[in-house]
């Protein structure tokens, strides 16, 4: 298989009185995740803890993410954490990036320090990245080879959004036993007509029996085209199990004079 199948790390737990979640287009019932922790499986470099301001009565409190961020390393090592399209995270606590110079999504707990105008001075719990990826082009007849044709579902609830020029989605699928890496992949240039088209595929590597599972994956689109300033509208298909499926996301790019170096993304590692 091709380097572009880069593992998606998934997390099979159980979730900490969460409550029943709907996949898009399609209400069910909740299903038990069998996590130790919501967070630890789905991310690559393991739960960077920090001393935490919150007392033992809010252990759960401490556990549970406070939001979804994206990490912004600056030139000297320091870095703001972008918390939707118009408020920044600056952590009072750290004074380097945990993931060096590269920009990631992760699931942050922090409590707030001084709150002002568009930036927020936090105290980080703890961080945690999350599978980030740049799409990757449409092989149009050798699409099911490289890349699967294997059923997912997107699970409608808080982590699955559309900002700052990234879409994050939580998928749900069916895991063995055997530790085998699945692999997604957002494929660009599937509609040469709309260049805002994507299709999300999945290789479960022959791993298609088992129990459901749930994970997290990020994928950075800040390269699309912006004819009409940094507001875009994407659609984006996959293959659910009950047949192909299609949603639309509303997303806010990131401001030009923001803009990354897409080769500074991390990719990443596997978890056998």
């Amino acid at each position: 298989m091709g380097e572009s199948r880069e593992n998606f790390l998934y997390c099979r737990c159980k979730v900490f009185g969460f409550p029943g979640f709907d996949i898009i287009e399609q209400p069910i019932k909740f299903i038990e995740m069998k996590f130790s922790n919501f967070l630890l499986p789905i991310l690559e470099f393991g739960m960077l803890t920090l001393p935490s301001c919150l007392d033992d009565d809010d252990s759960y409190v401490s556990r549970m993410p406070t939001a979804l961020v994206t990490v912004c390393p600056n030139a000297d090592g320091s870095f703001i954490m972008q918390l939707d399209n118009n408020t920044q995270l600056e952590p009072a606590n750290m004074k380097k990036s945990p993931f060096g110079d590269k920009e990631v999504r992760a699931l942050v707990n922090y409590s707030d320090e001084v709150v002002g105008s568009g930036i927020r001075r936090v105290h980080v719990n703890w961080l945690d990245s999350i599978r980030t990826k740049l799409p990757v082009e449409s092989l149009a007849d050798r699409n099911d080879e490289v890349y699967g044709n294997d059923p997912v579902e997107i699970i409608r609830d808080w982590v699955t959004v559309a900002e700052d020029g990234y879409i994050t989605l939580r998928i749900r699928t069916r895991w063995g036993t055997s530790g085998t890496n699945h692999y997604i992949n957002l494929l660009t240039g599937t509609n040469p007509d709309d260049p805002y088209e994507f299709e999300l595929r999945h290789d479960a590597n022959d791993d298609v029996w088992g129990e459901w599972g749930d994970g997290l994956i990020a994928f950075n689109l800040n390269k699309l085209p912006r004819p009409n300033g940094d507001d875009v509208k994407i659609k984006l298909k996959w293959k659910s199990f009950d047949g192909d499926k299609t949603a639309e996301f509303d997303l806010k790019m990131r401001p030009v004079h923001q803009d990354i170096d897409a080769a500074s993304i991390r990719f990443s590692r596997s978890i056998e």
